[in-house]
């Protein structure tokens, strides 16, 4: 069983989730302007989207990054956005009225409560949504459950971790081609776990510059990844470090 320990609404390890930084950015947005426009289709409108992009600093879809493959951003261009949407109204903190977006009573009240919207929203981002959907082959099944792979990764990414090794721990070797060929196993790795901890601030990716294959990535625990997590393998972890 994962615990998340409760964080003070102050606590600096905060700074390290983008998705937390997100929603506070889309709550801040929200209550200046009063709501967010929505498409026929029920996604942001075009204009929020741009004011996401550039507002929300988040790694790997930076703004320069998003436009650098298209003219116009819609909600699906920039997948983080579309991962918030669906988390507000999911978690009734905001709703769909008369074509807007607006903020429900119980996501004004936590607006300035980051510590506990973390707690909130992490968990259910982690555990709750399907993550494969976002992946090239979205019926590979992970072997495995969240318990395990925190467990595998807080001691496996104590001193940083490239993907291919988690990949071998936690699955084995990839088959031998004659032929370079995509490892299915390993992108479902990167989209279902991998990056869900990146975008969540508990892991930081440090991209090869030689290679954008998640394979090549370094991973490595941020501050936030000891402060909210409570996990079965902390005893080895402090061990290893005393030694």
């Amino acid at each position: 069983m994962v615990e998340f320990r409760s964080l003070a609404d102050d606590d600096p390890a905060l700074s390290f989730s983008p998705l937390l930084r997100g929603a506070l950015k889309t709550f801040a947005y929200v209550e200046e302007q009063g709501s967010i426009g929505l498409t026929p289709s029920k996604a942001f409108k075009r204009n929020f989207v741009h004011w996401a992009a550039a507002k929300f600093d988040w790694p790997g879809q930076s703004e320069a990054d998003l436009f650098a493959v298209n003219k116009v951003l819609n909600e699906h261009d920039f997948m983080p956005l579309g991962d918030i949407h669906f988390l507000l109204t999911t978690l009734k903190m905001g709703r769909h009225y008369k074509g807007n977006f607006k903020l429900t009573k119980s996501g004004a009240e936590l607006t300035d409560q980051p510590g506990r919207l973390f707690g909130i929203i992490t968990p259910f981002y982690l555990f709750e949504i399907d993550h494969s959907g976002w992946s090239r082959t979205p019926d590979q099944v992970l072997p495995g459950n969240w318990d395990v792979f925190l467990n595998v990764l807080n001691v496996e990414t104590e001193d940083g971790a490239a993907g291919a090794h988690l990949r071998q721990i936690l699955f084995g070797e990839p088959e031998r081609s004659p032929f370079p060929r995509y490892d299915e196993m390993m992108g479902s790795l990167y989209t279902q776990v991998l990056r869900p901890l990146v975008w969540s601030g508990l892991l930081q990716e440090t991209r090869s510059e030689k290679s954008f294959r998640s394979r090549d990535s370094l991973f490595t625990k941020t501050p936030l990844w000891k402060a909210a997590l409570k996990l079965d393998t902390d005893s080895l972890v402090q061990t290893a470090t005393r030694h």
